[in-house]
Parts: C-alpha cells; structure tokens; sequence
C-alpha cells in the first residue's frame, strides 16, 4: 500500500525545485495534491494535468500568494471544497533577496520575512481550522540550514528560516494534544535551477565544504515531507530533519 494512500496534501510554492520534487514524490506515493503558484500558470497546470493523467489522483494547481493573509483563507477554503479535507500542510514558499546588512533595503528585508515567515503563519492558522475539526493533520515547515548556520549576505533569509524553528516548536506543544504534528526541514545545498547555473571551480567549493561531497537532490527533501505526512512518523512532533550531507553535524 502507499504510505500516503487517501490523504490531502496542500503544498505552498509547488510548481518548481524542491516544492515540484515533493508535488510529485506525495503524489507516487498515492496522495491528492493540492499546491500553489505564484507566476507560472502554464507550467504549474501542466503539472497538475500530467500528474493526474499518469497517476489517476486528483492534483490542481492554485494561483495564491502565500506572504498574503486574505489570499490564504481563500486558498484553505477552495481547498476544502475541491478535496473535501487537508490532512497534510508543507509550507514551501520561500524567495531570496541576498545583500550585506548595510545594504539591504526595508524591502528586501519585508519581502523575504513576508513570503518565507508570514506565509508560515497564514497557511498554518487557517489550514489548523479543518485540522482541529478532523483531529488529525501534519504540518511541515520548509526552513533551511542557513536558518541554523547564518550566512553573510543573507541575514534576512537566515532570520526567517530560523523563525521557522521557534513556531514549529511552538505549533506542535499547542495542537498535539489534538493528534495534530508540526515539523520543520532544514535543506542544506539542494540541486536547483540556481546551482546548475554555477561553474564548475564554484561548485567544488561548495563540495569541499559538504562531508558527503555532493548537493543534495530536491528528491531527497521530498522523501522526508512523504515520511513526516505518513502515519508512520505519528509520534514525531516539533523536531526539524536537516537534509544536509552531514553539513551541520
């Protein structure tokens, strides 16, 4: 049997790298997935379709900004009445908007903090509703090693991921009691349209810096997100899995 057999998965940022790996690895493993895009329309439907017509389970694709309060309400609820329930929630929107401290500027900062942090908080509170009601659901917040370590030029993505520890923590002590579980990721170099941009002298760097001398694929993240929203991992709550080669042991 799948492990994820019958449930509803809802994926933020879903339409490409890590959030389109874990689309596809919750969907071969029998889920109806429900996720988001915020531009490619046409490559997200093409998506949704193709999964559909190759695994025979109901996947739709939804226009919705995440960092957008309104909009996520909107979204649970078209959700809850297209699939009829939300038994899984990955939190997966996230951007980077990289500058030294000095100069980064109030908007990037609020952007990164919005779509990486907020996004968090507004899908979580309004997707617990039909959680609490159910008394089941596994939330899963996609955070990073970064959020762990800091990076130079980044105090603003590291300072959202890191938020994400704090509120997974604190999601999970106040709805366990309701068979509710809320877990984070934290990523270390993942293989992604950025990275394959990279020549060859950059990326031994970045190698020489991984224990297990390679990036990570977005399929291995994924392969956590399907264990975490299995009934296998039922007594796993408030704990963050670095996916990360060994990067931060």
């Amino acid at each position: 049997m799948k492990l994820l057999a019958g449930k509803v998965a809802l994926i933020t940022g879903g339409s490409r790298g890590i959030g389109a790996a874990i689309v596809r690895r919750m969907v071969e493993e029998g889920a109806n997935v429900a996720f988001t895009y915020l531009s490619s329309a046409e490559k997200a439907n093409d998506l949704a379709a193709g999964l559909t017509n190759q695994y025979g389970v109901q996947v739709q694709a939804y226009g919705s900004n995440a960092a957008d309060f309104a909009q996520a309400e909107t979204l649970v609820g078209d959700v809850m009445r297209d699939f009829g329930k939300i038994d899984i929630l990955v939190n997966n929107a996230g951007i980077t908007r990289d500058n030294l401290m000095l100069r980064m500027t109030e908007e990037q900062w609020d952007e990164v903090i919005n779509t990486n942090l907020k996004s968090v908080f507004n899908l979580t509170k309004h997707a617990l509703r039909p959680m609490l009601k159910a008394k089941s659901g596994s939330i899963i917040n996609m955070s990073s090693i970064v959020g762990v370590t800091g990076n130079a030029g980044q105090a603003n993505y590291a300072a959202s991921k890191a938020g994400i520890f704090g509120f997974t923590k604190s999601v999970a002590k106040e709805v366990g009691s309701r068979s509710i579980r809320c877990n984070a990721i934290a990523p270390g170099f993942i293989e992604t349209e950025m990275t394959e941009a990279l020549d060859e002298k950059t990326r031994e760097a970045y190698f020489a810096s991984i224990p297990m001398k390679r990036f990570g694929k977005g399929e291995e993240v994924a392969n956590v997100c399907v264990f975490l929203g299995a009934d296998m991992s039922a007594y796993v709550s408030g704990q963050t899995i670095s996916v990360c080669g060994a990067l931060n042991c």
